[in-house]
């Protein structure tokens, strides 16, 4: 008999939330109390504050202008916030889909690792496998057979900071506007490959990975490493139930529409325009222009996008430069020869396959998380 697909993520995490409220699952690397302590915080709104205690990794060291991070951040490419750093949508203007590594956004909860490719090791372990931790070098890693995959890396919290100025919203986190997210093309070896070669058994039921990175201390809760997609350091291999606040815990909307406990765990980004222009630009009056811009949905590629340059009175197609594809955005672009001097805004709208269209709001989660609303870009015609 043919054994059963494995579930989705989001099905996935309820079960496992589930399990925890059941207490038949080991919560990985925080206490229970603390983890309800977080979650308290997270539905009331409370602004969380990050402390990095001693990596295990030796930090690299720091680019001028943001401790912690080793590539270069100009201001003319990068704003920075705490320990982040956002892509400034004019400086992706004509760098095509995939987004350059000198301009890809920057996410740290605490400092980047410095990893000597002849020294690191990946280690494999946990009762989930048929003998013991297994060691695998870079090297080792290089050997083995690597598949490459187009995708966005995008923050939960990207367009954060429009619920405050758009909605006149509190929330908590990084206040980021719609520069948190790259594309790119990844390349790597696959996790089944290595987990297979390390040996995992049948009753294996979990994998866990956990970063290099340094602890995180968020409201005096020390939540260890990273542990999820980024920055492996180990991974554990599980024969009982894990949920770490990572995923399941933390990344959750809480608020006035939704549960003491919140909704169920956030697994899917949602739908976005962005102008590649800064803040503040001014025009020429009557002289053409062409404004450019990209949009994104995380459920289906984008069908269309509509753009106003009166502040969303009127609308009109923009032309699209690109096949809309799952896991893809869309450049875009439209003429504009602007006759009335003075302040002005300029919006753009996407719709998805699905019939999804940005709303004039978002419904207000205390993290400032999936902000999907049409966001309004001020400029002066002159």
């Amino acid at each position: 008999m043919s054994p059963l697909p494995p579930p989705s993520e989001d099905v996935y995490d309820r079960i496992r939330l589930r399990q925890w409220s059941a207490g038949t699952t080991r919560s990985a690397g925080i206490d229970r109390r603390d983890l309800l302590k977080l979650v308290a915080a997270a539905s009331a709104a409370v602004p969380l504050a990050s402390v990095a205690a001693p990596a295990q990794a030796a930090a690299a060291p720091a680019a001028p202008g943001l401790p912690g991070v080793v590539k270069p951040l100009p201001p003319e490419l990068f704003t920075l916030r705490g320990t982040n750093a956002e892509t400034n949508f004019a400086a992706l203007k004509g760098t095509g889909l995939l987004t350059p590594a000198d301009r890809f956004f920057v996410r740290n909860h605490t400092a980047t690792p410095h990893i000597d490719r002849d020294t690191w090791k990946l280690t494999i372990w946990g009762d989930g496998l048929k003998g013991g931790p297994v060691d695998f070098s870079y090297a080792d890693l290089l050997r083995l057979p690597s598949v490459s995959r187009t995708g966005f890396v995008e923050c939960a919290g990207n367009g954060r900071s429009f619920f405050a100025s758009q909605q006149g919203q509190a929330v908590s986190g990084t206040a980021w506007t719609l520069g948190a997210i790259g594309a790119a093309r990844w390349r790597g070896v696959r996790l089944g490959d290595v987990l297979r070669r390390a040996g995992i058994g049948r009753h294996a039921v979990d994998v866990l990975p956990r970063g290099l990175d340094g602890e995180v201390v968020t409201d005096r809760v020390n939540l260890g490493r990273v542990r999820r997609h980024q920055v492996v350091g180990d991974i554990e291999v599980s024969a009982d139930p894990l949920l770490t606040p990572w995923n399941t815990g933390l990344y959750r909307l809480f608020g006035p529409g939704y549960p003491p406990e919140g909704s169920a765990p956030l697994t899917r980004q949602t739908l976005k325009s962005a102008f590649e222009l800064v803040q503040g630009a001014s025009f020429p009056a009557h002289r053409r222009t062409v404004l450019t811009g990209r949009s994104w949905s995380g459920g289906a590629p984008v069908m269309s996008v509509e753009v106003s340059t009166d502040g969303g009175q009127r609308w009109r197609r923009a032309r699209l430069h690109d096949v809309p594809r799952a896991g893809s955005w869309v450049r875009w672009s439209v003429d504009w020869v602007p006759t009335h001097k003075g302040a002005t805004e300029l919006l753009a709208r996407a719709t998805d396959r699905s019939g999804r269209t940005q709303p004039k709001t978002t419904g207000h989660d205390t993290q400032g998380y999936l902000f999907d609303a049409v966001v309004r870009h001020p400029v002066t015609v002159n």
